[in-house]
């Protein structure tokens, strides 16, 4: 499976914070055996999310992209939006269980507003911010994703 990684963030876009998440992130891609293809970074313009995801949705060069920052309650947390706007198809179960099991950890886990979703044939998952965060919500769902992305190249549903 051929992974993507942006983290979305303001100050790590402006090389004023180092990005922990989105590393984080590709090392557990890595652990899973994913092919890491890229880990970008932009801020929380929502144009800039929109451009990315379809840059690099469209490409057809990635499987799944993974994002990493912008799904809180704060007035530049833009990223489920921004995916929601490039969306073909959404998967709210995905998201609904990252929350559902991080709740039991870190019960503000239900303020996060990561969505899933499809534009063509990649899957697009909003992590959150936080590295633990993320490479928790990560394992939430890391034996389905394959499974999905196979059925979404056109696999049938009990193989």
């Amino acid at each position: 499976m051929r992974v993507a990684v942006l983290t979305i963030s303001d100050t790590v876009a402006r090389d004023e914070r180092i990005d922990l998440s989105g590393p984080a992130v590709v090392q557990r891609c890595r652990e899973l055996g994913w092919e890491v293809t890229s880990l970008l970074k932009c801020s929380d313009d929502p144009g800039q999310v929109r451009s990315h995801l379809r840059q690099l949705a469209d490409s057809r060069r990635v499987d799944l992209i993974l994002t990493t920052g912008g799904t809180g309650l704060g007035p530049r947390d833009n990223t489920p939006e921004a995916t929601l706007d490039v969306a073909e198809k959404v998967i709210p179960g995905l998201s609904e269980e990252m929350r559902r099991k991080g709740a039991a950890q870190t019960p503000t886990a239900v303020l996060s507003r990561g969505v899933a979703v499809v534009r063509h044939f990649s899957l697009i998952l909003n992590l959150p911010g936080s590295p633990k965060g993320a490479v928790e919500s990560l394992d939430t769902l890391a034996q389905l994703l394959p499974h999905a992305i196979q059925v979404l190249h056109g696999a049938r549903h009990d193989s």
